[in-house]
């Protein structure tokens, strides 16, 4: 098991929130932390213990007014540690390469590829020929409806008709070299993970792929290297110590390589 770092941008902002709480509408979530420093401070904190393949989620959309804030603060994170970490959030087609250029390791999407429900394979496809499958990391983020996994768009407000299942990643690993999956009814709240997604991924793990959502303490996550047959890497926010919580970041590293 692999830790993977996170700095989540909001409202010109390295925070952490609670997952499902966030609207576009004010440009509002509900907030568990607020940082003082800037991005470039956590991807040097990162850089410093060489851990990789973290990532960077900017969490306004394109038309906000924080957004050019967002960019900023991402531009700042990924001068400091070029190549280490991934960026999402408003990627496409059009811009993917420009991230890229700013020194992201790989782009990470989901509402391009997900519109009006389903899978856009125009636009999947599109993205797979320019930035190459090995760039391109799909974020299936989900929550749970009718005893089932649906990926979710548009800064996890809108339920698609996509199953997170064994089909959908089989197919989805076609045109993308990694996944990134939030639980996000259980994001930001650091009250345990989603034990039943958690195996399913673990049952399938073809690709790499990082589960983000609701660590918050040692015991979730040596369950979540059990649950997941420690195949699965892992985000934790909320519950590090660098952003609030109680987990201290160091052990959290150690913990996830002694295994």
């Amino acid at each position: 098991m692999k830790f993977r770092p996170c700095i989540d941008i909001h409202n010109g902002k390295v925070k952490q929130i609670v997952g499902g709480s966030l609207k576009d509408e004010a440009d509002s979530a509900r907030d568990n932390f607020v940082s003082e420093l800037e991005a470039d401070f956590y991807a040097e904190l990162y850089k410093k213990y060489n851990l990789k393949g973290g990532h960077i989620i900017i969490l306004n959309p394109r038309q906000s007014e924080f957004y050019e804030e967002d960019l900023r603060q991402a531009k700042l994170a990924l001068s400091r540690y070029p190549n280490g970490l991934q960026i999402g959030g408003g990627i496409n087609a059009e811009n993917a390469e420009m991230f890229l250029d700013m020194g992201a390791d790989k782009v990470i999407v989901t509402s391009y590829v997900f519109k009006d429900g389903l899978i856009n394979y125009d636009n999947l496809k599109k993205l797979n020929k320019t930035v190459g499958k090995e760039k391109l990391v799909l974020d299936l983020s989900c929550r749970r409806k009718y005893d089932k996994y649906y990926i979710v768009t548009d800064r996890w407000q809108k339920f698609t008709e996509v199953q997170v299942n064994k089909e959908t990643l089989e197919k989805m690993s076609e045109y993308a070299g990694e996944f990134l999956i939030h639980a996000v009814d259980v994001e930001g709240k650091a009250n345990g993970i989603e034990e039943e997604l958690a195996g399913l991924l673990g049952d399938w793990a073809n690709i790499p792929i990082t589960y983000a959502g609701g660590v918050g303490t040692f015991e979730d996550l040596s369950k979540l290297k059990s649950i997941g047959r420690n195949k699965l890497d892992v985000t934790i926010g909320s519950a590090l110590d660098i952003f609030g919580g109680k987990m201290p970041f160091e052990k959290v590293i150690d913990a996830c390589k002694n295994d």
